[in-house]
Formats: structure tokens, C-alpha cells, sequence
């Protein structure tokens, strides 16, 4: 068995062992990870199925955090904001607590819509309405794409509305340009006063690495194949810096990804042999650390699990479909 573990499913037959091949006696990843816990800090389960949050959660993810972004062509009305908002502290809350996990979210006007200035400036008007509600633990994602004019203004007026909640500031850094977007992201996160220690700058890799560590700022990596940032990079990021104000996240949005790139990642580490306690801290603790200054993040809430019942709804609806039961034997190759 290779030590580098795919995050696109479609690749796992050249380096993974599949379930079938662990049933011969290869482990999976998770051998590498039993008994370890996990907090994916950025993820967008809006794109995911039911069985991607099952198998987060077998895989130990007990916690999570959805940022609001773009999803993948633009809105062209501010009810369409108004329900995708919605979602975030609402159904997608509640699907996630189906499987056990416990779901967070950050709220913002994302970049590439900060360009659209008619409707930025409805969206701007209803921001406040959700900052506040339970399971908001920051402004975000927010910052950069195409780093226009457009973008700046709309970056600049929600690092106000973080300090006004006291609520810590998701940061995207550009695809591209990204070591110049990168430094004024955080130029202009300090020029309107706010704590680097507030401030999760994500989607770093080894060029923007250094200084956001050395500024202050909590430095995140989106685990992400053929683009960003792949794991063994990761692996050897933190072997050089150490796991301080370091955190993995999977993204696992709407294209190519994985939602279980942080514990795969953790077994990679495992396999490489970094500490497990500097695991823990990149791909749980620090995580916890950088967004409970929202006030909102009490790990008894994902360590004290209830029993689930699946049976629960939503306004009427269920993660179940057509008098389903719920699914005990995932491995099982008969669907009944």
C-alpha cells in the first residue's frame, strides 16, 4: 500500500484499498485513525449527499462548518440570498444533525457576487438578519477573487459588520494572484482594526504560508485534488511550521473534491509520522481555538451526541425517503 491517500474517489483503486480489498486484509485509511476525532472547518455540504455525510461521520468528523459561498452560476435576486442564508441555519443544520454531526456555519456576500453592485447592496441590508442566529460563527467566506474595486468595497463593509457582532472573519484568498491577494486581504484586515487572531485566512499554500502565520492570522488549507493544496504538501507544511494556527478543511464543494480529505489527511500524517498531538491540533483543536470566539462552539455539543432519530423533520420533511428506514449496514452490497 502506498502512503498517499487519494482525495478523488475516482483514483482510490491506484493507491487506496477499496472496502473489498480491506475485507482481505489491507486496511483503509481509517485504520490509520481509529478513536480520532475531527472538525472540518470549511465544507459546503449544500453540495453533498446523505451518503457523504455518513461516511463523514464513520470516517470520526464530529463537527463542521459551512461557509456561505457561490454556487456555481449567479443569483440573479435577493430572495434567492434570502433562502440559501436560510438553508445554512436551517435544513442543512438539521441534515447534518441526522448523522450526528454538529453543523456551523459563516454568513457573507462572497466575492465573485460583490461584483454584481445593485444587488450586493440588498444583500449588504440583510446580512445582520442572520449574523446573529444560533450556529453563525463568522462573516464569511469574504475577500477576493478577481480583486476588483467591487470586491474591496464589499470586503471592507463586512469586516465592519464582524466587529460589530465580535465575530471572527473567514477570509478566501484569490485562485489567482493569490500571494498579492493574500497580502491585502490581511493589509486591509488590519487597516480596519481587527484582531489577526479573529481573522481565518484560508486557502493558503506554501507561498502565502509564512507571512500569515508571521502576521498573526490563523492560516487554513483547503485539502483539494489537483488544485490548491494536496495532502502530502500538507503533510510536509506542517513537518516545516508546526501545527500553531494551522487548520485543514476539505471545501468539498460542487466540483471535483472530497469531503473526507481531512481525515485522510490525518492518516497521511499518521503514515508520515507527525505527532499525533500536532494532528489533533491541525485537524480539530485549532479549529475549535480560532471560531469559538464566536461564542457559539461548546464541544460537549459534539461529544455528548444524543441518539439520533431520523424520523425527525424538518418543516415536514425528512433525510428519509418513502417510508425508509435508516441505513445500518453501509458496506453491504445489496441495496434493499
Amino acid at each position: 500500500m502506498t502512503d498517499t491517500l487519494p482525495l478523488n474517489p475516482s483514483h482510490a483503486a491506484d493507491s487506496l484499498p477499496t472496502s473489498v480489498e480491506a475485507e482481505q486484509g489491507q486496511p483503509d485509511f481509517r485504520s490509520y485513525i481509529k478513536g480520532m476525532t475531527f472538525f472540518d472547518p470549511h465544507v459546503h455540504m449544500t453540495s453533498r449527499t446523505t451518503d457523504d455525510y455518513q461516511a463523514m461521520a464513520d470516517a470520526g468528523i464530529v463537527a463542521l462548518i459551512e461557509p456561505a459561498f457561490w454556487l456555481g452560476q449567479p443569483r440573479t435576486g435577493l430572495a434567492t440570498f434570502k433562502d440559501y442564508y436560510s438553508s445554512l441555519v436551517g435544513w442543512e443544520r438539521f441534515r447534518s444533525s441526522q448523522f450526528g454531526i454538529k453543523h456551523y456555519c459563516t454568513i457573507g456576500l462572497n466575492s465573485r457576487e460583490a461584483n454584481n453592485e445593485a444587488l450586493a447592496e440588498q444583500v449588504m441590508e440583510i446580512l445582520p438578519l442572520f449574523l446573529y442566529k444560533e450556529g453563525v460563527v463568522g462573516v464569511g467566506e469574504i475577500g477576493f477573487d478577481d480583486q476588483t474595486a467591487a470586491e474591496e468595497k464589499y470586503y471592507r463593509l463586512q469586516l465592519e459588520l464582524a466587529k460589530e457582532a465580535n465575530l471572527p472573519v473567514q477570509i478566501h484568498t484569490p485562485h489567482r494572484n493569490k500571494k498579492l491577494g493574500t497580502e491585502r486581504s490581511m493589509a486591509i484586515a488590519l487597516e480596519h482594526g481587527l484582531d489577526p487572531s479573529m481573522v481565518i485566512v484560508d486557502h493558503n499554500n506554501e507561498e502565502t504560508v509564512k507571512s500569515v502565520l508571521n502576521q498573526g492570522f490563523w492560516t487554513a488549507f483547503t485539502i483539494y485534488p489537483f488544485t490548491k493544496m494536496g495532502n502530502e504538501r500538507m503533510v510536509e507544511v506542517v513537518r516545516q511550521y508546526g501545527p500553531e494556527r494551522i487548520m485543514v478543511n476539505s471545501a468539498a464543494d460542487w466540483g471535483i473534491s472530497d469531503p473526507l480529505a481531512v481525515p485522510k489527511t490525518a492518516a497521511l500524517m499518521h503514515l508520515k509520522g507527525i505527532p499525533e498531538a500536532h494532528i489533533r491540533l491541525v485537524t480539530y483543536q485549532n479549529a475549535i481555538d480560532a471560531f469559538a470566539r464566536s461564542g457559539q462552539i461548546n464541544t460537549a455539543d459534539f461529544t455528548d451526541v444524543l441518539p439520533i432519530d431520523q424520523s425527525q423533520t424538518f418543516n415536514g420533511n425528512t433525510v428519509l425517503r418513502g417510508g425508509q428506514q435508516p441505513r445500518i449496514d453501509k458496506n453491504d452490497l445489496i441495496i434493499r
